[in-house]
């Protein structure tokens, strides 16, 4: 069977394809190893978040520094991410998406040597943020499962490969804390080297070479104009409880972001070959699915920020457990494990009844578990079972949302709105950790010279988890359940 993608190889300038181009489309790959090969790397992708959270405590004697400093090892990755993935996804649009994926790759595979070097703030950020650049694989993965894999089982495969962001981080964790606790912490970055050029060399093997990539030129202006105003406002909303949310600085941020992204759109929608089709994204199930993911990127986000916290801060006020890193790994690790399970059951629920009703199940489980979690926090077989059934929930949602994009995009911008939908994700979590931060942290009770967050202060975290839960089910209701067939204009084909 021959299967239809877009261009990851340059043709010579007449259009025809290279000798090594026609070597590679005669080498068909089953797609079970396809999706291995892009689960696997997305994998390795999500666990480049959760690298450096065993040594976050350490990192200001690590790095000789100060902890306002190094803050930023966290942030610029997130930043990293948000800006470069749907700038990512267009260049795998017309590029090749598998070129693309490579080239994120060996970026990511830099940026861990150069972290894993670093004894000084600066190079550190810089090493964390060229990881950060390389976690639009994720999205890519995604989009090139839609070129390659056969219908029958796209459905599974992108379930499997979208709900990597969260298995990845919740796996990883144990390992990352394993390693600082016994080894060098530039180890971590060193295994973070080793897994980035497995992947690299596995993607160039068993991923296909594509036949199709859309035309015309790469909008650099629209791409600076997304840059600037996405760092004004995530950098706004991350910083705002650190550096006051009234404060001239914050303010700039948040004014100046947002008054950056609304020219970039006006720029954007008389722009012939723009970086997002603001017209596609403003599809009915497109911005639905699109709001739907800051609320899901809301509530999952939510695990990460709140239960760590009720694991491992001091037990002395009878609140928290006082675990170790690892045991709070380990508790937290049937998140992801459970998310991997959920993905094959996830796909069939979406194929029988429509990816819709996958993400209202899915935000529904969420809502219920944050609303049970209010009064069950007193055990620690408690967080087990919330942690394990957020991730049931989230491996719903995060298998339905990739689908709804892509059943409502023509193929010439499956990339790049997929990377806008990651981007959407991005902007709910970090609206998570900033409130969810501003509430553990003035909600507490000193206990042995230390801070720890109040009963009250969970039940108002998991509260609002609850409520924005509940807005993602609302919204998910309005997406329409009709799937449409788009014939893709844009796209042209190499002879």
């Amino acid at each position: 069977m021959t299967r239809p993608s877009n261009s990851d190889q340059s043709p010579d300038d007449d259009g025809i394809l290279s000798p090594r181009d026609r070597r590679r489309l005669t080498r068909v790959r089953s797609d079970r190893s396809i999706v291995a090969v892009l689960a696997g790397t997305g994998l390795i992708a999500a666990f480049m978040q959760t690298l450096v959270t065993p040594i976050i405590p350490e990192l200001p004697h690590l790095l000789h520094s100060v902890p306002a400093d190094t803050s930023w090892v966290l942030t610029s990755t997130l930043l990293a991410a948000a800006i470069a993935t749907p700038i990512t996804g267009r260049l795998g649009d017309m590029y090749g998406k598998r070129r693309i994926v490579l080239v994120l790759l060996a970026v990511m595979t830099a940026g861990s040597v150069v972290a894993a070097l670093s004894d000084s703030v600066i190079p550190m950020i810089a090493g964390r943020s060229l990881q950060g650049i390389g976690l639009g694989v994720i999205s890519l993965g995604i989009s090139i499962l839609r070129d390659v894999i056969h219908a029958k089982n796209l459905g599974g495969a992108v379930a499997l490969v979208s709900a990597t962001l969260g298995i990845g981080g919740a796996v990883g964790l144990p390992v990352a804390a394993l390693i600082a606790d016994n080894l060098s912490w530039h180890y971590l970055f060193w295994l973070a080297t080793v897994l980035s050029l497995i992947a690299l060399v596995f993607v160039y093997w068993i991923v296909p070479v594509s036949t199709l990539r859309t035309a015309g030129r790469f909008d650099f202006v629209g791409a600076v104009g997304l840059a600037i105003g996405l760092i004004g406002i995530l950098l706004g909303v991350s910083k705002g409880s650190e550096w006051g949310w009234t404060s001239p600085g914050i303010v700039a941020l948040l004014a100046g972001g947002l008054a950056v992204l609304v020219a970039w759109g006006f720029f954007e929608l008389r722009t012939p070959h723009a970086l997002i089709d603001l017209r596609v994204a403003a599809r009915r199930p497109v911005l639905l699915t699109n709001l739907a993911s800051i609320s899901v990127g809301f509530a999952f986000f939510i695990t990460s920020a709140a239960l760590p916290i009720l694991l491992q801060a001091p037990s002395t006020t009878g609140v928290a457990f006082g675990l170790p890193l690892l045991a709070a790994s380990l508790c937290l690790m049937p998140l992801g494990i459970v998310m991997f399970f959920t993905s094959p059951f996830a796909a069939r629920l979406s194929t029988a009844r429509g990816p819709r009703t996958s993400l209202i199940l899915g935000a529904s489980i969420i809502a219920g578990t944050f609303a049970a979690a209010i009064f069950l926090t007193g055990e620690v077989w408690h967080i087990v079972l919330i942690s394990t059934l957020v991730g049931l929930g989230v491996g719903f949602a995060y298998a339905a949302m990739p689908t709804l994009i892509m059943n409502a995009v023509p193929p010439s911008e499956t990339a790049a709105s997929n990377g806008l939908n990651s981007v959407m994700r991005t902007l709910g979590s970090t609206v998570a950790a900033t409130i969810v931060g501003v509430i553990l942290s003035t909600q507490v009770v000193i206990s042995q010279d230390i801070a720890i967050p109040t009963t009250e202060a969970f039940q108002l975290t998991f509260g609002l988890g609850t409520a924005v839960a509940l807005v993602g089910v609302f919204i998910a209701f309005f997406i329409p359940r009709r799937k449409r067939t788009y014939e893709d204009t844009a796209s042209i084909p190499i002879q």
